[in-house]
């Protein structure tokens, strides 16, 4: 029986500018989906569906013309919006009700959507997966005693279960990607400055940017057009002859034949032991053989190795956590990986962190110049499937590091340099879990990643996968 989730964002869109629905409807539908599912899925940390439904009275009064015109979203427990609980998946944050919205909630307001709630994080969004002590625990929906990944997890569950047409996320080291993986989504993270407003703890070195998570990478695009529709990019550039406003218009048209790198190289490895599963080795051969059965070049590129990487992006990881305004009292509330990476922070140097930045800086010039004679360069997305509940050790938080390298090693270098990146869900493994691969692109280059994931998407048809929810 046809409901209206089964459309696409676009199509959903375009059935309200035609007046075949309504953005009550609309909004309705889901707000009944997420009573019935969200209870074993986890997925919404808090629901508003009386502000949502006043909100709709406010967007039918609207230009039908605005960019997400009617579209129902919503917002990531990071996210601060007015009058609306918002934890940031932290006891210590627990009854936090914020007097005024963050730059990235008003942006939707002003696009025409309609937020439902907020969705599950982990604590303040420092960990892969999505698990917070304060509740709920995100499910996968294609299995649930397996995680979403994180920090994202609660927007990538709403979004594959069907529980919303598209959802934000926030990635300062793999946060969008990693979820989209691990369920089966096409999850972009811009580059540095595409998206002027990235709310959250934005920490140092410039590594939390915003991006989407969609079924399609139309719906991405759909997504990213209007993330960037206020006015220029803050540090991106685009190729003098692609208008930066036209994601969509790419990744419709999906066209083009370049030059791809791929490598499983990872900065990790000097300090980590690290294993790629079979599933993750079996995404990556046959998306190497869908790229050359469209007619793209595809060469092997190796990464120079990096020793001091994982000393480097740890202290300034450390750092940024220490940034987060905790006093003793919600300090004694925060878990044990929080604790662990703010006492870390606190104990570091002016010297030691500005020396961390400056490495990360010389870092992001060389990876730049070694990813330079690609027009994407792809790598698995996740070294491992995706991950048990309860698999993260929520007692040892430099043990609980170490696990979150073993399972994503190749999103935070993306990150420090701050190139654009896609996650692709071109594979299912025998037990009907998603894994995916990643594109990283040069900087400014969403365009091309949009543009290859669309025939990737074509070829693969991973918009008609959904997990037994749907």
């Amino acid at each position: 029986m046809f409901e209206l989730h089964h459309l696409t964002a676009l199509e959903q869109l375009d059935g309200l500018r035609r007046g075949e629905i309504t953005p009550a409807e609309l909004t309705d539908h889901y707000l009944a989906r997420i009573e019935r599912l969200n209870v074993e899925l986890g997925a919404f940390a808090h629901v508003t569906a009386d502000r949502a439904r006043q909100r709709c009275a406010e967007v039918a009064a609207m230009s039908h013309a605005l960019p997400l015109w009617g579209l129902p979203f919503a917002d990531k427990d990071l996210v601060r919006r007015a009058g609306v609980p918002t934890r940031f998946g932290s006891r210590a944050f627990a009854d936090h009700v914020p007097v005024q919205s963050d730059e990235l909630a008003t942006l939707f307001d002003a696009a025409g959507a309609v937020s439902l709630g907020k969705t599950t994080t982990p604590e303040f969004g420092l960990s892969s997966n999505a698990e917070p002590l304060v509740g709920p625990v995100a499910r996968n929906p294609y299995d649930l005693t397996l995680g979403p990944g994180g920090s994202s997890g609660g927007a990538a569950v709403a979004v594959a279960a069907g529980l919303l047409p598209f959802a934000p996320g926030s990635d300062g080291g793999g946060s969008i990607r990693i979820p989209a993986a691990a369920t089966g989504l096409v999850g972009l993270k811009p580059s540095r400055g595409r998206i002027a407003a990235a709310a959250g703890f934005a920490g140092l070195a410039g590594l939390v940017v915003a991006g989407p998570l969609a079924r399609t990478v139309a719906d991405a695009a759909l997504l990213l057009d209007a993330l960037v529709a206020p006015g220029p990019p803050h540090w991106a550039t685009s190729p003098p002859t692609w208008d930066g406003g036209a994601y969509l218009s790419a990744a419709v048209r999906g066209e083009g034949r370049f030059s791809i790198g791929v490598t499983r190289d990872t900065p990790w490895a000097a300090a980590y032991e690290l294993e790629l599963a079979p599933e993750a080795e079996a995404a990556l051969t046959l998306t190497l053989a869908e790229l050359d059965a469209l007619g793209h070049g595809i060469d092997e590129l190796s990464l120079g190795p990096e020793p001091d990487y994982a000393a480097m992006f740890r202290r300034v990881w450390q750092g940024g956590a220490a940034g987060i305004e905790l006093n003793e009292v919600q300090l004694s509330q925060v878990e044990p990986l929080t604790r662990w990476l703010v006492g870390q922070g606190r104990a570091l140097g002016a010297r030691e962190l500005g020396a961390a930045l400056s490495w990360l800086a010389g870092y992001e010039r060389r990876l730049i110049a070694q990813l330079a004679p690609f027009d994407a360069v792809v790598t698995p997305a996740m070294a491992l499937t995706p991950r048990p509940i309860g698999w993260y050790d929520a007692e040892d938080g430099d043990h609980n590091f170490a696990q979150q390298v073993q399972y994503t090693p190749y999103t935070s270098m993306v990150n420090v340099s701050g190139l654009p990146a896609i996650v692709l869900p071109v594979h299912v493994t025998a037990d009907g879990v998603p894994m995916g691969v990643q594109l990283i692109g040069r900087p400014g280059g969403e365009h091309v990643l949009l543009a290859i994931g669309a025939q990737l998407e074509r070829r693969l048809g991973w918009a008609r996968r959904h997990p037994p929810q749907w």
